[in-house]
């Protein structure tokens, strides 16, 4: 009896947490920081330019939240050091000789509304540091900086899903192959 009562809580939780995981809905908290880099064009040359801008800008940012664990932080050492984010963009696309212009913006940016992976981000100003480059009509690769949703994938084509497992399923596997043992 007491089997059949864990094995029934567990298929109840498991039911549970299925229909809970498969709801799409925003896991982007009211206070973060997002981070978006906007390409000139869909060109390849472009699309290039925006991930080469993206790595260097991202890595720099890593280098200057590590430690930090506070909005508050993460705020003060972006606005103290959007200086040398610009010169840092500006260095980098000269060494690529790209000759267009490009802006570094921190603050209340513009997002476009975005389905990624079955979950519908809002569109809407949040708060941001926004790099565009050229006239930003291409495609844009936007994360959270604060809380720290991106800093840990610095080259998402390298990315792979990672593999979930749910205590329940397993309770229920390991009693379900002590049964079929017995």
């Amino acid at each position: 009896m007491k089997k059949f009562i864990i094995l029934f809580l567990s298929i109840l939780s498991l039911i549970f947490v299925y229909n809970n995981s498969n709801k799409s809905e925003d896991i982007i908290p009211d206070e973060a920081i997002r981070f978006r880099v906007i390409a000139n064009s869909n060109t390849i040359y472009d699309q290039n330019i925006k991930i080469q801008i993206r790595n260097v800008v991202q890595n720099k940012i890593f280098e200057l939240l590590n430690g930090k664990s506070s909005l508050k932080e993460t705020r003060k050492v972006l606005k103290q050091n959007i200086e040398e984010i610009d010169s840092l963009v500006k260095e980098t696309l000269k060494k690529l000789n790209y000759d267009k212009d490009y802006s570094v913006n921190y603050g209340y940016n513009y997002f476009p509304k975005k389905e990624y992976k079955g979950i519908e981000y809002k569109e809407g100003k949040y708060e941001s540091l926004v790099i565009s480059l050229g006239e930003a009509q291409g495609d844009n690769w936007w994360c959270v900086l604060f809380p720290p949703l991106c800093l840990v994938e610095v080259n998402e084509e390298e990315t792979q899903d990672a593999e979930y497992t749910f205590f329940v399923k397993e309770l229920i596997n390991k009693y379900l192959k002590k049964d079929l043992i017995k």
